[in-house]
């Protein structure tokens, strides 16, 4: 199996900076996505192995009416149309340290793409969002559910709440079950189950940190935005992923280390990144607002920079505002570059990408997979969406 990346890019050029190689290049690509796919093998294996797992769930659901059938539609609903990244993470170590078997490895890819869509779930049940990327969620299709079953609006929120959670709950479970049903050594199985449950037992306390902060009366140092980063996506969606396929070829020690070190810092460096075009970038490329996190005060490097400057007291005003208008969100950006807090956001994500790259040990990480995960730390950086 071809385990290089193959990448979508558009022909913007940026001059920013070097790249996280060290290579300055003449005429750099801005990559207008930071999605990876591998040749040939996804999304086809997970997408098959997905549509037979629910195929399966909506027949036992069957058995407990159609409410219950109606959650799992909703469900593998909310699964589909993804990136698939995290099952491409794991189909590339495991096939970078010599793995083969398609059957074998697409469990534990499609086990990573559960944990996704249930924490994804769950974050809108936090907040309260009935739609996801402007369609409705799941717990948006269940509030309509109950009202056009003729529930009063409130009874309404508590289908629409119960069903998300439950739903996400499902989702985890499964998580966990694709993986204690693997035909593998045990050794091997507890390995990649006690990957699953740090991921999920770290990504909940980046939750409960993100959500603690976002109370907070003053901003974050920055090296509390980085630790919840950090904690509540590197881990799960970069970390472990790759961990788990590297355990799953049978890697050594060494490498799962250095696999985790570089998924960690990747993840901070795309999070990072994030935070930058979900307020400097593009709405008609990234489906994103470039308002709705000022609005929220969002505590991100950019914040935790600017309020370390003499500017803070000009742009403190406008974060939080929840009737912040496009106007004042443009002078809150003005004021963000001029006290450096864009630029210093970045460097941080440069550094971040930087940094991941070098903990590739050549030594270690086979030429293959080291050459596509060092694709993987650029693209993270230099994206528009």
């Amino acid at each position: 199996m071809n385990t290089k990346f193959c990448w979508l890019m558009s022909t913007r050029t940026t001059e920013q900076h070097p790249s996280p190689t060290g290579r300055r290049q003449h005429c750099r690509h801005k990559y207008s996505t930071w999605t990876v796919f591998m040749l040939d093998t996804v999304p086809a294996g997970v997408e098959i192995e997905l549509a037979r797992f629910f195929a399966a769930a909506r027949l036992r659901a069957s058995d407990y009416g159609e409410h219950y059938v109606a959650l799992w539609d909703s469900l593998a609903q909310a699964s589909s149309g993804g990136k698939r990244v995290r099952p491409a993470l794991v189909l590339a170590a495991y096939a970078g340290f010599g793995g083969r078997d398609q059957g074998l490895v697409a469990p534990v890819a499609v086990s990573f793409e559960l944990l996704h869509t249930a924490f994804l779930i769950h974050d809108d049940v936090i907040d309260r969002d009935l739609t996801r990327r402007g369609v409705a969620n799941i717990a948006g299709r269940f509030s309509d559910r109950a009202l056009a079953h003729g529930a009063a609006a409130d009874q309404a929120g508590v289908w629409a709440a119960a069903a998300a959670i439950l739903a996400g709950d499902l989702a985890l479970s499964e998580a966990h079950r694709a993986l204690a049903k693997l035909p593998v050594d045990v050794p091997t199985r507890l390995r990649l189950l006690d990957l699953l449950d740090r991921a999920v037992f770290v990504s909940a306390a980046g939750e409960l940190a993100d959500v603690t902060n976002s109370s907070a009366r003053h901003p974050l140092t920055v090296a509390e935005v980085i630790t919840t980063l950090e904690n509540k996506t590197a881990v799960y969606s970069f970390e472990a992923p790759l961990q788990a396929g590297a355990v799953l070829a049978g890697a050594g020690a060494d490498a799962i280390s250095v696999l985790g070190r570089y998924g960690r810092l990747v993840g901070v460096a795309f999070q990072l990144t994030d935070d930058l075009l979900g307020v400097f970038g593009d709405p008609l490329k990234t489906g994103k607002s470039v308002t709705a996190d000022l609005r929220e005060g969002k505590q991100t490097a950019l914040i935790a920079h600017a309020g370390s400057t003499a500017s803070w007291s000009l742009i403190a005003p406008y974060l939080g505002k929840v009737d912040l208008n496009d106007d004042e969100a443009e002078r809150a950006r003005e004021y963000l570059r001029a006290c450096g807090a864009k630029e210093a956001a970045e460097g941080l994500a440069y550094d971040h990408s930087r940094l991941a790259v070098e903990a590739l040990d050549p030594a270690i990480i086979p030429t293959e997979l080291r050459a596509s995960l060092i694709e993987l730390a650029e693209a993270a950086v230099n994206r528009s969406r």
